[in-house]
């Protein structure tokens, strides 16, 4: 099949094509031609892409499908539909599921399965840790060979910084990273928000900074000891992304992400014990807010990534204190980083590419050809400024604890498109 997507406004930084209105053939999954007036003969489907943004698609590297064990949440299936929708062509899940992914074995069956029933590209983590406990390493090596894209204990710190130590020497030979959950579990304790005067009027045990702080200084040390490659996800705090910078100057191995919650949301936001609200870590400050923009800009903050992280509606009413921990996030991520960077007029729509595509592929060592002739077609169109309410009905993930419901939100998924193949249009 022949598509052509004409006059579109692409962004690919890393092909140095920035704001550029031109057009792209695409014919039996691979980009064949990129240029301004394609003929369109002979050409099954023509997309017009007037004032729409074109990306090489985008890839989510943090994800909760939670299959297998907590299908009624979310599977495979039906979070690689959520994510076309959001205009993610990839994403990256991770392995605390019930039971971890901690075996070569349930690597392939996350494989096998996405292979049969996934509509985006959707790559494994294995666990650093047997079962999630935080004291031995898994056979990282057979998981790889599997299928296995990277290593998190996600949802847990590892707390034992030996084990830790070890994991990170160990994968030397691979040149993967370690995904890292930075959160001391005993500063967390029995908190369920950030800890501030907020949460103490509201009779809520706190988070503090540091218990994020601490292990992101901690595991910054031990990448700079071994030379493993580190990525802190969900990073949240203004400290956090201070340490960082200064980490990356040093030449220490680490990148970051963080999410399109802890950028948009404040602490406050949690208003009337709202349990969609309710993350770990913690929604922070407007100064944390501030430094994760600020970090995106200047590249210490590497890529945008949801956390999405689906729970049922009767766990969510549950009250605040013993409600879990997690926002579903794929469809919104699109119109919540535009709003956010909306200031940055000129600038914002280029960022995307890296932080939404480049970066992650880069982070997680997966093959990026971006928008040029020869490439797969993995390719994102985006109208930046549809308007819409977005309320529950037009949620296709199973589970629908998002806070952004019945928010206007601007910016939104018009075509994703996978190896050639359109998945999502709307």
């Amino acid at each position: 099949m022949k598509i052509l997507i004409k006059n579109g406004i692409l962004n690919d930084l890393h092909n140095k094509i920035e704001n550029e209105k031109l057009d792209i053939l695409i014919e039996n999954k691979i980009i064949k031609q990129v240029g301004k007036s394609i003929d369109e003969s002979g050409v099954d489907k023509v997309i017009d892409a007037s004032n729409l943004l074109v990306y090489a698609g985008f890839f989510d590297m943090h994800v909760h499908l939670r299959e297998p064990g907590e299908e009624t949440k979310e599977d495979i299936e039906s979070g690689s539909k959520a994510a076309a929708a959001g205009g993610f062509t990839s994403i990256a899940c991770m392995g605390n599921t019930k039971p971890p992914i901690d075996s070569a074995v349930k690597i392939k069956y996350i494989t096998m399965t996405s292979k049969e029933k996934a509509i985006v590209n959707v790559y494994p983590y294995g666990t650093v840790t047997k079962e999630l406990k935080g004291e031995l390493i898994t056979e990282m090596g057979d998981m790889l060979n599997a299928g296995a894209i990277a290593f998190s204990d996600d949802g847990r710190n590892i707390s034992n910084a030996d084990t830790m130590k070890h994991a990170l020497e160990y994968l030397l030979m691979f040149d993967k990273p370690i995904i890292i959950h930075a959160e001391d579990e005993r500063l967390v304790g029995k908190g369920s928000m950030h800890e501030s005067d907020f949460s103490a009027r509201h009779g809520l045990h706190g988070i503090p900074y540091e218990a994020e702080e601490i292990i992101v200084a901690r595991d910054l040390l031990l990448s700079k000891l071994t030379g493993g490659k580190i990525h802190i996800t969900h990073t949240s705090s203004k400290g956090s992304v201070d340490m960082i910078r200064v980490a990356k100057k040093l030449g220490i191995k680490v990148t970051a992400d963080c999410t399109p919650h802890h950028i948009s949301l404040t602490h406050k936001d949690v208003g009337d014990y709202d349990t969609n609200m309710k993350v770990r870590p913690p929604l922070r400050d407007i100064q944390d807010i501030n430094a994760l923009k600020e970090g995106l800009l200047d590249g210490t903050i590497d890529a945008i990534a949801t956390d999405h992280a689906p729970h049922s509606e009767f766990e969510k009413s549950f009250e605040f204190n013993i409600a879990p921990s997690g926002m579903i996030g794929l469809e919104t991520a699109v119109p919540i980083v535009l709003e956010y960077f909306a200031e940055h007029k000129e600038s914002r729509y280029p960022l995307l590419s890296n932080i939404m595509s480049f970066n992650p592929h880069k982070i997680l060592g997966i093959n990026y050809n971006g928008i040029k002739e020869n490439a797969l077609a993995d390719i994102t169109i985006i109208d930046p400024n549809e308007e819409y309410i977005y309320t529950k009905d037009m949620i296709i993930s199973k589970s629908k604890n998002s806070p952004y419901i019945g928010r206007k939100l601007k910016g939104k998924t018009k075509y994703t498109i996978v190896s050639g193949n359109i998945v999502y249009n709307s």
